[in-house]
């Protein structure tokens, strides 16, 4: 009997045991159950986050394509406006300058001196060309700010003449400076080299644009330019230009807007000096790419400086300027004297015969003008398609022009399109781009389409006649003192 009851007990108590693990085997399936869920609810999350970014990720790329879009329509917009503003502006200035050469050398008294209603006419004139001028500089800073938004700016570094780059500076700037009575100078401090490794233009650029602002805002006084060497013993040598003045000045308060597009620290400002507000903005932007910056310090009513530091690229066995002014070589001063004179144009050979395939008709004009007045014999071709016509009928006639004038944006058949169609069937004479595009890649553009060269409008007459005599003569090209009659 206690064997059968000790079995029993036995028994319960593994029964008791069997009840406690099922329990407990519950108890984990529970908890499994439970994890599953989790992990099924973790899981259609995850899956609504990835579609989430799924769908995030498809709206960033239309955004970014929308970008894109949105960016090549503004630079095509720019273009476009660019080409419409420049071509009649090539007539204007053109013309303008054409009336300032003849009213100047008629109608003039016994004594010589102009007489008055003419000294009046060329006041007119003079106003035009300035105030011409002035709208080809707004165009240009839109034009130049819209290329360095868009990723555009492309510089070139090159061996390059510091003394004749800051010789460009001066002769441009000081006429300015005589003409407000203000003293300027340019100086060094301590030795600078002759050459840096830099792109020469856009470096003019920015201190043109720094000196033309500190005469701007001064009235009396004035203006300076000193060139430093700085860390030449480190691994960037950099060259620092200082521009100070003794003009308004500048609140403390208004220095950090300086340099932000379409600033001009107060509409105050903007209303006595004029200006968009463009210059020091690009201006940095271009120091930055130069690998440099510019930085400024000012006191209301005792003056600005504005620095400029730029990368020098290697200096190993530069030779050095120690004058007291930066030195300008003799041919860089001459070539400074010759573009300060109008009268010192290149000689093109009698002659010389020219195809200008243009469609508008006042361009047609003034440009036939130019160029016969230099001594050219021209034709005019009103569209690509006669332009091509005509430069073929020439060449089979054995009288090939000399060079080809080609407008880029014409009706019928554009200048690409006739300049590609020329070189397919073998015409080897220069064809230059004429065009009033002046974006980033449109030079690039009309040589990739088989141009050898480009000029842009509006017209600069001694530009074009300099380019026309490279191609005619070779390069060997010539100026005479006088203007052709």
């Amino acid at each position: 009997m206690k064997t059968l009851e000790t079995a029993n007990l036995e028994l319960e108590d593994q029964k008791h045991a069997v009840e406690a693990q099922r329990q407990e085997l519950q108890a984990i399936n529970r908890e499994l159950q439970s994890a599953w869920d989790a992990a099924a609810e973790a899981n259609q999350e995850l899956e609504h986050t990835n579609r989430r970014l799924g769908e995030a990720l498809r709206e960033a790329r239309q955004l970014a394509s929308a970008a894109d879009a949105a960016n090549r329509a503004k630079s095509e917009f720019l273009a476009n406006m660019s080409h419409e503003i420049r071509t009649p502006m090539t007539a204007i200035m053109g013309y303008a300058e054409l009336l300032s050469t003849d009213i100047q050398n008629c109608d003039r008294g016994s004594d010589g001196a102009a007489l008055s209603t003419n000294s009046q006419a060329c006041e007119f004139i003079e106003t035009i060309k300035r105030n011409g001028n002035h709208l080809l500089t707004i165009i240009n800073d839109i034009l130049d700010l819209s290329r360095i938004e868009a990723g555009r700016l492309e510089t070139e570094r090159a061996v390059c003449s510091l003394p004749d780059v800051l010789a460009g500076a001066e002769s441009l700037m000081r006429m300015r400076a005589d003409e407000k009575g203000l003293a300027f100078h340019v100086k060094r401090d301590g030795s600078i080299p002759r050459t840096i490794h830099t792109d020469a233009t856009y470096l003019r650029q920015i201190l043109i644009n720094l000196l033309a602002n500190a005469i701007k805002f001064t009235d009396a006084g004035s203006v300076s330019l000193t060139v430093r060497l700085r860390n030449v013993d480190g691994d960037r040598p950099q060259v620092q230009f200082d521009v100070e003045d003794t003009g308004i000045g500048i609140a403390k308060e208004l220095l950090p807007r300086l340099f932000q597009p379409f600033n001009q620290g107060d509409a105050s400002m903007s209303r006595r000096f004029g200006g968009t507000g463009l210059g020091l903005a690009i201006s940095k932007r271009l120091a930055e790419a130069l690998g440099g910056t510019i930085t400024v310090s000012s006191e209301p009513g005792a003056g600005s400086r504005f620095s400029l530091t730029v990368d020098a690229g290697s200096l190993d066995g530069e030779d050095t300027v120690d004058e007291a002014t930066p030195g300008v070589s003799e041919q860089s001063l001459t070539c400074v004297t010759a573009e300060a004179s109008a009268a010192s144009l290149p000689i093109l050979p009698l002659g010389t015969r020219v195809l200008l395939v243009e469609d508008g008709p006042d361009n047609q004009r003034l440009i036939r003008f130019l160029l016969t007045k230099a001594g050219v014999q021209v034709e005019v071709a009103v569209h690509g398609a006669l332009g091509v016509e005509q430069a073929l009928s020439a060449m089979t006639a054995g009288q090939p022009f000399d060079v080809v004038l080609m407008d880029m944006q014409m009706p019928v058949m554009d200048g690409y399109e006739a300049t590609r169609r020329l070189r397919q069937v073998g015409y080897e004479r220069p064809i230059i781009a004429l065009t009033a595009h002046a974006m980033q890649g449109d030079r690039e553009r009309c040589l990739a389409a088989g141009c050898d060269d480009f000029a842009t409008k509006p017209i600069d007459r001694r530009g074009l006649l300099t380019t026309l005599a490279a191609y005619v003569t070779g390069g060997r090209i010539e100026t005479c003192g006088a203007e052709p009659e």
